[in-house]
């Protein structure tokens, strides 16, 4: 968690279009990337709460077209609420407060780009999904964000992270570190090797689609943990998604089959008992009945990939976990001997569990 410098804080939020005195602020624990931060603010002897958070420029190298992205989705989520007379704009999408000098973040004299976001009030998320129930609304709350800037006009957003899902390019890395296995691991991971190389047919599947034209590039949000979807404390309802970050070009099935990785087995991302890891799917079949009841905007070609999105972005995430072991554990944070190992049995087991059951999964999708 980020050390508070109330201080610095309290400068922070002198720069920002925030009327009244800030009140007291403290650290809060949202994703691993960004340090956040609550502040409370005396607005009239009213209690109004913002969020402060410093863009962690190390994964976000270009925190000008990370802002870009965020405004131009934001705004327009805004005007079509607006346009419909929604009811709660200030919970149903992120609202921007823009510094004193009307720019969307603040550089420092330190380096530092820091932005502030009205606090969502009455709202909550949860790190994994208890229910059918919440997996329905998952679904509905990231089909909703798709389909509210699936007409987003003007030229393609930022790519803030390039190839982020691009599962050859994940592949071919894996294969070089496999050859030059510098830190001698291969040898401990020689199971979990063979069965990704013996997948590498499923690899340019998306890819030839959205080359020859079958599936389209879409605007996706790119990191679909059941965290990112803000509940109504009260209902359980989703009200919208936070952590624009990785909002940019890409396909809807990648967000779709990340949602299926991380919302339908009940395990935690690094559970060494495999015997726990598989695909629910009742789980399954809320999360996609939510997600098509919102994302109208899907073509036929694209339905008809869901179920294998699922596998193939679990493999993705799974081959990642492997390179980075074998290349020394440089990307992902470790906290145990053979941590990304223990990851990436876990995604490949996933992957076994929902290949054996891709036909069921597609065919109750094909119902809908």
């Amino acid at each position: 968690m980020a050390f508070y410098n109330e201080a610095k804080l309290r400068d922070i939020s002198q720069r920002f279009q925030i009327y009244g005195q800030i009140l007291h602020a403290e650290p809060c624990k949202i994703g691993h990337i960004n340090e956040t931060y609550t502040a409370t603010y005396d607005q009239g002897g009213v209690k109004v709460r913002y969020i402060h958070q410093k863009i962690n420029t190390n994964v976000f190298k270009d925190p000008v077209a990370v802002m870009s992205n965020v405004m131009r989705v934001t705004r327009h989520i805004r005007a079509k609420l607006e346009a419909a007379g929604a009811n709660d704009i200030t919970r149903r999408t992120l609202i921007v407060v823009p510094t004193r000098d009307g720019r969307d973040f603040y550089f420092n004299g330190e380096g530092e780009a820091w932005r502030t976001f009205v606090f969502i009030e009455n709202a909550r998320t949860y790190e994994s999904v208890q229910s059918p129930a919440q997996a329905y609304q998952a679904g509905k709350g990231f089909g909703t964000f798709q389909c509210q800037v699936a007409d987003l006009p003007g030229e393609r957003l930022h790519e803030t992270i390039p190839n982020f899902h691009n599962t050859r390019m994940r592949f071919d890395a894996l294969v070089k570190a496999i050859e030059a296995d510098h830190f001698n691991r291969a040898a401990l991971a020689k199971k979990e090797i063979a069965f990704a190389l013996k997948q590498e047919p499923m690899v340019d599947t998306l890819l030839n689609a959205l080359a020859r034209g079958e599936i389209p590039e879409r605007i996706t949000h790119n990191d679909t943990k059941f965290n990112n979807v803000m509940l109504d404390a009260e209902t359980g309802q989703a009200l919208c998604v936070v952590d624009l970050d990785t909002v940019m070009p890409g396909l809807a099935l990648y967000d779709f089959g990340d949602m299926v990785r991380t919302t339908t087995s009940p395990t935690l991302e690094d559970e060494p008992d495999l015997s726990k890891v598989r695909m629910h799917m009742p789980i399954f079949k809320e999360l996609a009945r939510g997600y098509l009841e919102a994302a109208t905007f899907l073509t036929p070609a694209e339905r008809s990939h869901l179920a294998f999105a699922g596998k193939l972005i679990t493999f993705t995430i799974g081959i990642r976990f492997l390179t980075d072991f074998l290349q020394g554990d440089v990307y992902f944070r470790v906290h145990r001997p053979q941590h990304n190992l223990d990851r990436c049995r876990t995604q490949f087991k996933l992957v076994e569990s929902i290949h054996r059951q891709q036909e069921a999964m597609q065919a109750f999708v094909d119902t809908l």
